[in-house]
């Protein structure tokens, strides 16, 4: 029979063969197909474990921001008209307290010339970045502050020397627990709690945290807030934060800086995203690494196997059984890789979840992307050596070493 009778031939091949043969070309040579498949795999890998930490970071910000809510705005002073430091009456919390629409309002106010030490013998540079703030006693339940041990101050407490220091604050003093006493504004002041880091007022990490009543009295604060933290009604963050300004400081509102802190994060996330789009192209080119490798192995395969090409198109096998024969062989190979990547992919991001404590978080379009691409690149890289194979003559071939 002709070749080209060969090639009119219609196919008889059902799917189940056409795996099969393909199946067959790969077990053949299993080391050479995981090492192909392995390059597939990485690049696989690495495009889901960018998008899966991605994911988790940003479920793990929503989930904080579900839980401190967006509804959080604060007010600070701002630069005067010749640029110097202006400054917020303390009258301020109280006026912004009486707005309808403010749920609470609390504030903080920098004790400027207050320094804290581990004990009395540190030298006065050494610091480590620690701010002494005068707070007043609802500021957890305003801002969301959470405790990581001992208690917040009180009634009985705020009149005495009682700090509370934020989680970065207790790091740099060594300090692990309430009961320990630091060395604040020349004077002893005892800790009787350590918060939890806030992510909406990452401020207070770095701050000791003492009463206004003996800020006042012990270590000269002026009264004047510094940080107002305001709570508004979910429905009316936009309309509090209009008002705001000329609230805190009527006679200067345009000395006054409003923000909302939740902006800030939500600015961070859209970062994180554009460094997210960087990794996913170093992916992209690992993937095409592996696509690479994937079609020089289907071209080896091709010529190691021309003799099992001839001998198969001298028993009534067409052009298009080769074809369909070695795309198969591509394809399998392609998704062999793609299924591991997407799997490593996803151990890679719960493991790294896990770690950070964050939800893990494996977008289903990410993983049913992964193996679309691999199967494109399978069929890509194995459209050329299926058309040598195909293209082979049966003379040719069978009389090949």
């Amino acid at each position: 029979m002709s070749d080209s009778a060969h090639t009119d031939a219609p196919s008889r091949l059902l799917p189940g063969d056409v795996l099969r043969v393909g199946a067959a070309g790969l077990r053949a040579r299993p080391l050479r197909v995981v090492l192909s498949a392995l390059g597939i795999a990485i690049g696989i890998a690495a495009m889901i474990a960018v998008v899966g930490i991605s994911s988790s970071s940003r479920a793990q910000l929503q989930a904080t921001l579900d839980r401190l809510g967006t509804n959080l705005l604060t007010v600070a002073p701002g630069k005067d008209f010749f640029g110097a430091d202006a400054a917020l009456p303390p009258s301020a919390p109280g006026m912004i307290a009486r707005i309808p629409q403010v749920e609470s309002a609390a504030s903080t106010g920098r004790v400027k010339s207050a320094r804290v030490y581990r004990n009395d013998h540190m030298p006065a540079g050494e610091t480590g970045g620690i701010s002494v703030l005068a707070a007043d006693l609802g500021l957890p339940r305003t801002v969301g502050l959470t405790m990581a041990s001992g208690s917040w101050l009180n009634a009985g407490t705020v009149r005495y020397p009682a700090v509370v220091l934020g989680s970065a604050s207790a790091d740099r003093l060594g300090i692990a627990g309430p009961g320990r006493q630091v060395w604040l504004g020349g004077q002893w002041f005892t800790v009787v709690g350590i918060l939890a880091p806030n992510l909406l007022a990452p401020e207070l990490d770095s701050a000791a945290l003492v009463g206004r009543d003996v800020a006042a009295a012990r270590l000269g604060y002026d009264g004047n807030p510094t940080t107002i933290y305001t709570r508004a009604r979910k429905d009316s963050v936009e309309a509090v934060r209009d008002l705001l300004a000329a609230t805190a400081n009527p006679e200067a509102p345009n000395e006054t800086d409003v923000s909302q802190p939740s902006e800030a994060l939500a600015a961070e996330a859209a970062t994180d995203r554009a460094f997210t789009g960087l990794l996913l192209g170093l992916g992209a080119v690992a993937l095409l690494v592996g696509g690479l490798g994937v079609a020089n192995t289907m071209v080896i395969s091709v010529l190691e196997r021309r003799a099992e090409i001839g001998l198969r198109r001298s028993v009534g096998a067409t052009r298009g059984h080769i074809r369909v024969q070695f795309l198969t062989e591509s394809q399998l190979l392609a998704a062999l890789g793609g299924t591991g990547g997407v799997a490593l992919g996803t151990v890679v991001t719960a493991v790294y979840a896990l770690s950070r404590g964050w939800p893990t978080v494996v977008p289903a379009w990410a993983m049913a992307g992964g193996i679309l691409a691999t199967l494109l690149i399978g069929a890509v890289a194995g459209l050329y050596p299926a058309l040598r194979a195909a293209r082979l003559p049966p003379t040719e071939a069978l009389a090949s070493p």
